[in-house]
């Protein structure tokens, strides 16, 4: 397509768009009575107006049933999280069985490490990439030590090339084959947090799988953003959050992944707990734990209702919409502010940089060269919620479910009056 810079070229994209009506399904801030261009899905997604019903049910349950809304509820408690896994099955690629929703993402990174971090004396290194977002270098360390290992020769960083911004696979496999049967474990964010390249998933982890360690994934970045397909792709075990790109609200319940052949055994090392054990008998309090069937056997507590329930709003518009749809806006609406930053970069006196490769989600990182914060200062004012990232990156997530073309458009024009009103 041969894009242009105008406002009607970008309005006629979005008389096209097939979902642009789902823009008027969320809330947006304001600044200066406007609705704000929100590029921040990729930190905290928008709210979903279909939300607060579904919050609202839940308390009216409580109100009028109390401890009897585990049962007699319209959507009993007890087995709530349940009917999140088919819809997130969809989102990653997985087996229905495969997937649960429990805790938050570093909690629930922490409690797979027991499953797939095992270290013996010969096989004890984990590999993952530099400057990996800080919770899971602390979660790392952490489990490391745990294990009285030392973190500076256990934890192994694949780095980018000098004078690049972005990993190689190569580079990946080269080390992979470098660490040989040392390697315990490869875990890398499947989309990296600060320059939004997607890692090749596939390529990776069929090379760890060859090796006999064991390979996951932070899929923080990733879920409802890329297309996945986790069980085809033969990961052993992922983890994500629910509030960026899944729009469930401020630090929601996680979702896991565990492969199927993990599945219904007692003989993995697993922290356990009640809601881990099988429904039929976890009501009559027996003393050995009986694992479920499916990956609810990594749950400890139940589940926590007024954060699930977000989460099962905001799968309302993934089912009926679908990721295929989804992610063909999502790379027409990406690709089209890539253009928009070409054209103002030839406009002004400065020179943007994008750093996010060719392999990417909907996020764009951009090095704003000769400018500095004042003009991240001026979106934010003007209009533009955006993400600042030292030295002078600002991040661009237009999400495909609340941006629009035109949005695109009017943050050009924003952008361009910032950099020239210096």
């Amino acid at each position: 397509m041969q894009f242009e810079n105008t406002l009607t070229f970008a309005q006629n994209l979005d008389g096209s768009d097939r979902l642009a009506g789902y823009r008027d399904k969320f809330h947006y801030p304001q600044i200066n009575g406007k609705d704000v261009i929100y590029f921040t899905g990729n930190s905290l997604g928008l709210q979903p107006k279909n939300t607060r019903s579904y919050v609202d049910d839940v308390m009216k349950d409580w109100a009028e049933l109390a401890v009897e809304g585990h049962f007699y509820a319209e959507k009993p408690w007890w087995d709530y999280h349940e009917r999140l896994a088919k819809p997130l099955a969809k989102v990653v690629g997985a087996k229905t069985e495969e997937v649960s929703v429990m805790n938050t993402l570093t909690v629930n990174l922490h409690l797979l490490m027991v499953s797939f971090y095992r270290p013996t004396q010969k096989r004890f290194k984990i590999l993952c990439e530099e400057k990996a977002f800080p919770s899971d270098q602390y979660m790392l360390q952490s489990q490391v030590r745990f294990h009285g290992l030392d973190p500076d020769n256990t934890i192994i960083e694949v780095k980018k090339r000098e004078g690049e911004h972005f990993w190689r696979t190569e580079d990946i496999v080269s080390k992979i084959d470098e660490i040989g049967d040392e390697l315990a474990l490869v875990l890398i964010g499947g989309v990296n947090y600060y320059n939004g390249q997607v890692f090749d998933m596939k390529t990776i982890t069929a090379k760890v799988r060859s090796t006999g360690a064991f390979v996951g994934w932070d899929l923080a970045h990733a879920v409802g953003n890329i297309e996945l397909k986790l069980h085809d792709w033969d990961v052993d075990f992922a983890a994500w959050c629910s509030y960026k790109y899944m729009n469930s609200g401020p630090g929601n319940a996680s979702g896991i992944f565990v492969n199927e052949r993990y599945l219904n055994r007692k003989d993995i090392p697993r922290f356990e707990g009640w809601w881990g054990t099988k429904k039929e008998t976890r009501f009559l309090m027996k003393p050995e734990f009986e694992p479920m069937h499916n990956a609810d056997a990594w749950q400890l507590s139940n589940a926590p209702i007024l954060s699930v329930a977000p989460y099962l709003a905001s799968l309302q518009f993934f089912e009926e919409v679908g990721m295929s749809a989804l992610l063909e806006k999502q790379q027409l609406l990406t690709a089209y502010l890539e253009f928009i930053l070409h054209e103002v970069d030839k406009q002004v006196d400065s020179t943007f940089e994008i750093i996010t490769p060719k392999e990417r989600g909907c996020q764009l990182s951009v090095f704003l060269h000769g400018e500095g914060r004042p003009l991240f200062d001026y979106l934010m004012k003007n209009g533009v919620i955006t993400d600042w990232r030292e030295p002078n990156v600002i991040r661009l997530a237009p999400a495909p479910f609340y941006c629009s073309f035109e949005d695109m458009y009017r943050f050009g024009e924003i952008l361009k009056a910032g950099i020239l009103s210096k």
